[in-house]
């Protein structure tokens, strides 16, 4: 008989995945991606493209959106000497002030200005127990529209190749509002416009809630204990009308679908004795299995790193083993992985 697996040992959630199969770049069509269709509740596994979305859901779902915007969060400023160094924007603390990572950080061991271009440089201090460091911005004109000017689309590292100018399109959703995110709710990026008018015509109820993508969901986990992993706070909002929608949708028997991990983790984030709150905070949540998630009934989401807290999600929400079944599928079927590649939709 096999052991049932550790589900708190972070080498639970590891997996060979063959390179090749790592996206570096979308599709020419937003959903002409595969979707795997998982089935919880007797495990079965289907093969669809990410357009037959409408034949899985149906009237009076609320599809739940996160609609932050990616920012172009990566920089290259000199110092004095001409070295250059490249700086990740993470969050904004205060007017014209970040929290960031730098590479390489050895070469910055006081601190100092960099400047970015003519219009932008930024005072960087020396990084905190985190690793991470402030940089108070000072531009010529609006900050945004320096940041626009010479910032870079923040690409994941396992994307091996610079950004691109069509990465500025293709690294955002087709619903993005609110600025603030470093990397893409990458489920999202699936959707189209006229697919989110096919699911509204067939009365499916569509609600957008805000959390900015930070340190908190790429981190990699460290720690040999998962549940030793602390993880970083991001700032998330949900609207008393978005709250409402919930609640009704629950009292009404009606499902609760989160598009992407950081939808999901908004939602969860939320919900206090029985019900969901409105409002705006910072969250930590970590949903590994052990936990049971509250509010969401169905997920879409891409496929995840290895050892990631985003595998450690979907495990809680439909089990170690059959996410484990469904990556082995997913890698015989020659799924694209992570950020750029094809989806499941978990029930």
């Amino acid at each position: 008989m096999q052991n049932k697996p550790d589900l708190l040992d972070l080498t639970t959630y590891d997996y060979e995945l063959p390179p090749e199969l790592i996206a570096q770049h979308p599709l020419a069509q937003r959903d002409a991606s595969r979707l795997m269709h998982l089935k919880r509740q007797d495990g079965a596994i289907n093969h669809l493209s990410f357009n037959m979305l409408p034949q899985l859901l149906r009237a009076g779902d609320l599809l739940v959106l996160n609609n932050s915007k990616v920012i172009p969060a990566r920089l290259f400023g000199q110092k004095e000497n001409g070295t250059t160094i490249e700086v990740l924007l993470i969050n904004e603390v205060e007017s014209d002030t970040w929290m960031c990572m730098v590479h390489p950080g050895k070469r910055l061991k006081q601190e100092q200005w960099l400047e970015f271009s003519e219009g932008l440089r930024g005072y960087v201090s020396l990084p905190n127990a985190d690793g991470l460091r402030r940089i108070r911005f000072q531009s010529k004109g609006s900050f945004w529209e320096q940041l626009n000017k010479v910032g870079h689309v923040p690409l994941p590292p396992y994307i091996k190749r610079a950004d691109q100018s069509q990465d500025h399109q293709d690294y955002q959703t087709v619903y993005a509002e609110n600025k603030g995110s470093v990397a893409a709710p990458t489920a999202g990026l699936h959707f189209t416009n006229a697919l989110l008018k096919e699911l509204e015509d067939m009365d499916v109820n569509i609600a957008k809630i805000t959390l900015h993508v930070g340190m908190g969901t790429f981190l990699p986990v460290k720690t040999e204990r998962i549940e030793d992993h602390k993880m970083h706070a991001e700032y998330c909002t949900i609207s008393p009308e978005v709250a409402e929608m919930v609640n009704l949708a629950k009292q009404r028997g009606r499902r609760i679908i989160a598009v992407g991990s950081t939808s999901a983790r908004t939602l969860e984030s939320f919900w206090q004795d029985g019900s969901l709150q409105s409002g705006s905070k910072w969250t930590d949540i970590f949903i590994y299995p052990g936990i049971k998630m509250q509010v969401v009934d169905a997920l879409i989401t891409n496929f995840h790193l290895p050892k990631s807290t985003l595998l450690m999600m979907i495990s809680a929400f439909c089990g170690i083993e059959l996410i484990q079944k469904a990556y082995q599928e997913a890698i015989k079927e020659r799924y694209r992985f992570f950020s750029y590649g094809d989806a499941m939709f978990i029930e």
